[in-house]
């Protein structure tokens, strides 16, 4: 069985959902793929994780970054799904990284060739928002591109955390990773 609660941020609604024991999802109310990967059947609850994933967001929204992360379920994914949203675990606070480092990276160490798209797909399917922060991958030369939450919400929580926005660019048509 899964869980929900609802959360109100400053940049809209949230909807976080459980298992019971780890956070399974955040998403932005009416966002792409939302909720893509919650059960129909789910009820409204106050679990103690989400309770912790409530206070996790608490400290986010006052422009602090979190020094604890709630117990996280990704559920069943590719392991190359699942190695980009680690990667996207370890992006400091503050700071972005490309959809190509990303790729390079995972490149390096498996030795195969990963591109650029792959890996967007990858993060723009990622179910746990803000915590698996995808807000931090821009597109080649500071293209803002790619989150399913929206732009101006990905612009807003770069500036939260102290980026600065002004050298990237929004693209008009089509995606540059």
């Amino acid at each position: 069985m899964y869980y929900t609660c609802h959360y109100a941020s400053p940049l809209g609604g949230i909807t976080l959902a459980s298992d019971g024991t780890a956070l399974a999802g955040l998403w932005f109310d009416g966002q792409k793929y939302f909720a893509d990967t919650l059960p129909a059947e789910h009820a409204e609850s106050d679990l103690p994780v989400l309770a912790q994933a409530r206070a996790w967001l608490d400290v986010y929204f006052s422009g602090r970054e979190p020094d604890f992360t709630p117990p996280l379920l990704t559920g069943s994914v590719s392991p190359f799904r699942r190695r980009v949203w680690e990667i996207l675990l370890t992006i400091p606070y503050g700071q972005t990284v490309t959809y190509g480092g990303i790729a390079r990276q995972m490149e390096r160490e498996t030795g195969r060739g990963v591109s650029a798209q792959a890996v967007g797909g990858a993060v723009g399917h990622n179910p746990v928002s803000l915590i698996i922060p995808c807000h931090r991958v821009v597109g080649i030369n500071g293209s803002l591109t790619g989150y399913a939450g929206g732009v101006e919400k990905k612009i807003a929580l770069l500036k939260l955390e102290g980026v600065d926005v002004s050298g990237f660019s929004v693209p008009r048509s089509g995606t540059a990773l």
